[in-house]
């Protein structure tokens, strides 16, 4: 039994390590992009209407916008 909590207390720290691999992959990809200004400020606006459009999304999909009266 011991040795199943050990395997399940491996399962957080995979997940960390996978996801800062995966975002140290994107930013180094994505590193050259941010030197020019066109491009960085393109960029910018790509994650900043990806996010709006993922919490706009939600929201309504939970319904936890503003309920008309």
């Amino acid at each position: 039994m011991n040795e199943f909590f050990n395997n399940i207390s491996r399962y957080p720290r995979f997940l960390i390590t996978i996801s800062l691999g995966i975002f140290f992959a994107l930013f180094g990809w994505l590193k050259p992009l941010l030197e020019r200004p066109v491009t960085a400020i393109a960029l910018i606006g790509l994650v900043l209407a990806s996010f709006s459009f993922v919490f706009l999304t939600l929201r309504a999909m939970l319904g936890t916008g503003v309920s008309p009266v």
